[in-house]
């Protein structure tokens, strides 16, 4: 008996309170639950869930508004579903990481629509895919032709994944034979007038060197937005004022400069000197910078 009595003042106290506070309460509280629920899950961005997990992400959100705004809905209920629904997909997901077959299974498996140039129709069939949503994807890839095309798999995502015929693909470095130097990643070392002092130490520099360059340039650090030094240890910023000018560096074109000089006199050394041996030396050194300035010439124009 005195339970029952606890019970319906619970209740009672329970209708005291506006619905409105009891909304606010419950939204929060499953927001920060799913919170911690997605972060358990892992990162995935939306093109690469499978329809499963497309199901079960409809799924929670489904579940997590009616136990948000369902005041007359059992909270602790609710939960516990949305519990089940993350654990068993979780407990599936680490299935699949130990057994291919699982993973084929529950995932897909890639299958080629595309090989040496020709669309393989019986495939089209079996992934219910028509000829001009092949078409659409292969632009969405810059491909126009078929023919060009050595091989294309439709990927258990649903992202179409092509390679192009030798003859069609894009011009590299090591196709010409060119050797480049290792690029370094660009480190933002000023966000919002502030240092960063880790990626600043990163990109070998320090904040003297930082400060320097900002006055070179004749920047406040109060009014970068966004400061970052790339592979060639050359500071580039964004300031919050866009009206402001920059002045454009000087420094690697007076290199190149400098160079096409050293250039330029060691042709002319060559030619009024009258020692054979010296000659010959003027003109190896003339073709060797030449060379240098061929390679470096990209870099040093800008």
């Amino acid at each position: 008996m005195a339970h029952n009595v606890d019970i319906e003042s619970w209740r009672r106290g329970r209708n005291d309170v506006p619905d409105w506070i009891l909304i606010a309460i419950r939204a929060l509280s499953t927001l920060m639950f799913l919170f911690v629920l997605t972060r358990i899950l892992g990162k995935k961005q939306i093109s690469q869930l499978t329809f499963f997990e497309y199901v079960i992400g409809i799924t929670l959100g489904d579940l997590a508004g009616n136990i948000s705004t369902d005041v007359e809905a059992n909270y602790l209920h609710g939960v516990i579903a949305i519990l089940i629904w993350v654990l068993v997909p979780l407990v599936l997901e680490i299935l699949t990481l130990k057994s291919k077959t699982l993973r084929i299974w529950f995932e897909g498996n890639g299958r080629v629509l595309i090989k040496d140039g020709k669309i393989l129709e019986g495939n089209l069939k079996k992934e219910r895919y028509t000829g001009d949503e092949l078409l659409e994807q292969l632009r969405t890839k810059g491909v126009f032709r078929v023919a060009d095309v050595e091989f294309a798999m439709l990927e258990s995502s649903g992202d179409l994944s092509i390679l192009l015929k030798t003859e069609n693909q894009p011009l590299t470095p090591k196709l010409v034979g060119m050797k480049l130097a290792v690029e370094k990643p660009t480190q933002a070392v000023m966000m919002d007038g502030v240092i960063q002092n880790e990626p600043l130490a990163t990109a070998g520099k320090s904040i003297g060197w930082l400060q320097s360059e900002l006055e070179k340039m004749g920047v406040a650090k109060e009014n970068v937005f966004l400061g970052q030094v790339d592979t060639h240890g050359e500071l580039t910023v964004d300031l919050f004022d866009d009206q402001i000018a920059l002045p454009a560096s000087t420094e690697r074109p007076a290199v190149l400069a400098c160079l096409k000089k050293c250039e330029a006199d060691l042709e002319l050394y060559s030619l009024t000197t009258n020692n054979s041996e010296a000659k010959q030396m003027y003109e190896t050194c003339s073709i060797q910078l030449t060379q240098i300035i061929q390679q470096v010439h990209t870099i040093l124009r800008a």
